[in-house]
Formats: C-alpha cells, structure tokens, sequence
C-alpha cells in the first residue's frame, strides 16, 4: 500500500511538471496516461526478462536429481518463460490504479483487460506443465507406443473451455451459472460442430483400452491408401508413415468403423510369412522307373526318403499281387512328389526359416499357367529386407533344382520364343513344298 502511494505521488509530481511545461491541461492528461503507460510496460519487460534468466538459469544449473529431466523438460516447452510472464502481468495490474488516475473511467477497462490476460497466461502455463509431464512420461517404456498426445489434446480442450467460461464471466459481469444455462439452448449446435472431436475421443479410448493400435505399429488400411508404421495418434487423426515414406492422414474414429490389418501379431511372433508358389508344366510330371530312383538317390536330401519309401512300395505291390510291367499299375513314385519332399527338406536346414513354425509344401489345383507348388513357411526375422533376401535364396534353389527332378517350370513364351517358333516355321516351308512337289 505504502508502494501504491509513492507511485500516485510521483503520478501527480510528473503531471504538475507537465503543466508547468504550458502544456494544455487535457493533452496533458493524455501525455501523462502515454508516458506512464510506456514507463511500466518498460519496467514489466525488464522484469520479465530478468526472472526468466534467473529461472532458466537456476533450473539449468541445479541438481535436481529425479526432477531434473522434468525441469529440463519444462524449460524447454517454454513453462519457465511464460511463468515469468506473471511477475510482469502483475506489475502492470498493479499499476493501472496509478496509471489511469486522471482517467479513472478506463481503470474498469483495464483491470477487466488484466484479468483475461491472467486468465490466458494461467491457462497456457497449465498447458506447457501438462505437455511436458506428457513428454516426460513418453520417454518411459511402457508409455512410448501409448497415444499420450490425445489425452493431452482432451485436457487442452478442457482448459480452454474452462477459460472460455471465466472469460465470458469477466466480460459480461455475470456469473458462471449463466454460462452454462446460455450452453443448454447451443448443445445442438455445439454436438454438430464437435462431431469429429467427441467421436476421435470416444475412438481414442476404444483403441487405447482394446490395444487395437499402438505407436510403431504396421497397419494396412487400403480403404485410405495407409501401408506402414503408425507414427502418431492424437484425439481426431492417426499418422500413418508408407514404406514409401508418404505420410496418410486418417480419422482416429475410421480405425473403429472400418477394417484394417494390423502386424503387430507377426512382429511379436519373430517370424514372416512366406507364401509363394512356382508353376509347373503338367506335361513334365510323370511316374519314374527304377533308373530315375537310382539317379535321385544321388541327391542327399531324397536318399534316405526314397529308400524307405520304395521298400513300403515294393513290399506293398508284391502282397497286393500288383503287375509291374506297366508303371500305371499299384504304387508308384512321380517325379513332382519326390520333388515335394525335396523342398520340404531342404526348408527344414535352409538358412533363415523358422523351425518352430509351421512349414508346408503342398499343391494347389491345376491352372491354365500349370500346376501350382506352393512353400508356405516363415522366415526367422520380421526385417523386410532380411525376409525378402531369405525368401529370394530358397526360391533361386527350388527353380533351378526343378531340373534335377526332370521338371519344367511354366512361363508363357515371350516374343522371342514366338520369332524362333516362326523362324523354325519357315525353315521347314521349302522341304515340304519339295516333298509334295514329288
């Protein structure tokens, strides 16, 4: 109080000397509102800067201990800066009484002005304190896939809407309860302008509680073009980053009203899915003789299979009385089957499968591009590129091994093959023309 009357003194001193100077008494009740106006907005700057130095600096150089990467933290989303902002905030409320003494009917004004301003700054300081415990706890490991951005996005909501009703009573002189009964009749509106807001809250809760996604995550949701990892999940969109490094943007409550695929699954299992096949010309599929089983026998992932198995088949034809002087007749080897078996083996010490998941050879129903022999295993890494080479090594063996097996993989004739079919062609044209000349 004392203070305050020091400064009122000083006020009339400084406008006495303005009189003094011939200055015309209202211009110079103007001049006297300017000069003192710009004097404490000078003296609130120099303060503001001087305790936010003070603070930035304490903050920086005290040990803190567990709070330090807190403080640290909160420096840097701006907490201290704009905590200083009080004591200039301050100053200036102080000083209105003394500012707009010779026009006391602006004080109202101004102090009205001053309380918004408190307002805003308390709201924003809220803001940075919240922001930066919910970065602080995104450095956790249990919270570093969690979408803690929406979460922040509904407190942000809740401030604002909080300092929209003590603003709207600081301005209107009424109280809070009018607010809300001023609310009642725009709920309607208020719903329809919200939708998006309301549903991607409701959505973030639905996708946190049933842990449907999570930050890193790969989803796949062709409906919106969406094919890679999940790099932010706030209150109303979800990031998604393509492998071609395009960045989709869809709404969070699209990820419960629509499908999508998430492979999170394979990720946690170890293991990528190989699911491929290789065509097979049916024409080169036959029963063999026993050369052919000679000649397999020399291949050492089939010796051992061939040789039980013949014994079974032998021993099953001789009770069965079969006659073997046809190939058609009782049990036989083919040459795809033994080929089957050889994948299967070969899968089971390949490099790079996974052995404790399921490893299938098996054929597929017969196509007009041939007969379809499908590897359905996994590779033991999630690692796109590690998976593709794996995959690319087994599949360079089984097409060139195929021959081995006296068996053609299918391709449909190229150009090329067409001209030295049509070459071929005409070569054989003259020989018989000769030959039906004579």
């Amino acid at each position: 109080m004392n203070s305050l009357i020091v400064m009122q003194q000083l006020s009339e001193w400084a406008f006495n000397l303005l009189i003094k100077a011939r200055i015309p008494e209202q211009t110079a009740v103007y001049l006297h509102v300017l000069l003192l106006l710009v004097f404490f907005l000078i003296v609130a700057w120099a303060a503001d800067k001087a305790v936010n130095v003070l603070l930035t600096t304490a903050g920086r150089k005290a040990r803190w201990g567990k709070a330090g990467a807190l403080i640290a933290i909160m420096i840097r989303n701006k907490v201290v800066r704009r905590g200083a902002h009080l004591v200039s905030l301050a100053i200036l409320t102080y000083a209105v009484p003394v500012i707009f003494s010779k026009m006391p009917g602006l004080t109202g004004w101004f102090n009205t002005l001053m309380s918004i301003l408190l307002i805003l700054l308390v709201i924003s300081i809220m803001n940075s304190v919240f922001k930066s415990v919910t970065d602080l706890v995104k450095e956790k490991p249990g919270f570093r896939d969690k979408p803690m951005d929406s979460y922040l996005q509904v407190i942000n909501i809740i401030l604002f809407f909080i300092a929209g009703i003590l603003i709207f009573s600081q301005i209107t002189g009424k109280s809070v309860w009018a607010f809300f009964t001023a609310m009642g009749a725009l709920s309607a509106i208020l719903l329809l302008v919200f939708k998006d807001t309301i549903m991607g809250f409701v959505a973030s809760i639905q996708v946190t509680t049933n842990d449907m996604v999570r930050i890193g995550d790969w989803i796949e949701m062709p409906k919106y073009g969406a094919d890679g990892d999940v790099i932010a999940i706030t209150l109303n969109t979800v990031k998604i980053r393509n492998w071609d490094k395009t960045i989709t943007t869809i709404p969070t409550y699209a990820l419960i009203s629509d499908s999508f695929k998430n492979w999170r699954g394979m990720q946690e299992w170890g293991g990528r899915r190989m699911k491929r096949s290789i065509y097979l010309k049916i024409s080169s599929v036959r029963f063999l003789e026993d050369e052919d089983i000679e000649r397999y026998k020399k291949i050492s992932l089939v010796r051992e299979f061939l040789t039980e198995r013949k014994a079974e088949i032998d021993a099953f034809n001789q009770s069965a009385g079969v006659d073997k002087s046809l190939l058609i007749n009782g049990r036989n080897f083919t040459n795809i089957g033994v080929f089957r078996q050889y994948i299967t083996s070969y899968l089971k010490v390949a490099p790079g499968v996974h052995k404790d998941m399921i490893m299938m050879v098996r054929q597929l129903a017969p196509t007009e591009t041939g007969m379809p022999m499908e590897i359905y295993a996994f590779t033991d890494t999630v690692a796109w590129v590690q998976h593709e080479g794996i995959m690319a090594d087994i599949f360079d063996h089984i097409m060139v091994a195929a021959r081995y097996f006296d068996l053609e993989i299918f391709e449909t004739p190229t150009s090329g093959d067409i001209r030295r079919m049509g070459a071929a062609g005409q070569a054989l044209l003259p020989q018989h023309n000769q030959e039906a000349s004579e």
